[in-house]
């Protein structure tokens, strides 16, 4: 039911009139890096203001156990400083999705979250958050565009832990972790339209 009312609210935004340089298509070219399937739909809303939804999966089982599943949406509501695509802009997004990730060896801390954990356990459950950012676009030519953003925030998520990346018996369920940090790390190539 959750995909199907997202496929509805994409395509909705493809049916809406649309005038010139009023919507953008976009790839994050971070996420296309590490084999992450995105896209990306901005649409004018005034004329300062657009609103910009993100999507990705990851569906893929790495080499030696390691897992990267995951699926994101992320909406943003856009102020531009100058034009719309053009210049300076700051955001406002919510994000939320779920995620599969283990056996990643790492010894990483950041902020209060351990990701060294990653390495000798997986983890599986779905996250919600809230966050602000900061961006730059540079015209390109007449419909492409660079885009690069950075956005810090707030993600609670709830997760069940196993031992390693197969294993099905659980050490932890339903446990809840607070994030605090970056939650959104993009560089876009647009087409407006």
């Amino acid at each position: 039911m959750t995909l199907k009312l997202y496929v509805v609210l994409f395509l909705g935004l493809f049916s809406m009139g649309a005038k010139c340089q009023e919507v953008a298509l976009k790839s994050n070219l971070l996420y296309d890096a590490f084999a992450t399937l995105n896209a990306g739909v901005e649409t004018g809303l005034a004329d300062r203001w657009t609103l910009d939804v993100s999507a990705n999966y990851n569906g893929w089982t790495l080499s030696h156990d390691r897992k990267w599943k995951h699926w994101l949406l992320q909406p943003e509501a856009r102020y531009w400083f100058c034009d719309r695509w053009a210049g300076h802009f700051v955001g406002a997004h919510l994000l939320g999705g779920q995620y599969n990730v283990g056996g990643l060896k790492n010894d990483f801390s950041f902020l209060g979250s351990d990701f060294s954990k990653l390495s000798d356990r997986r983890y599986q459950g779905w996250f919600l958050g809230v966050g602000a950012a900061y961006g730059y676009s540079w015209i390109l030519d007449k419909h492409w565009n660079l885009e690069a953003e950075i956005g810090f925030g707030y993600v609670y998520t709830r997760f069940d832990a196993y031992p390693c990346a197969n294993c099905g018996t659980k050490l932890e369920k339903d446990k809840p972790h607070h994030y605090v940090g970056p939650t959104k790390a993009a560089v876009n190539l647009v087409y407006t339209f």
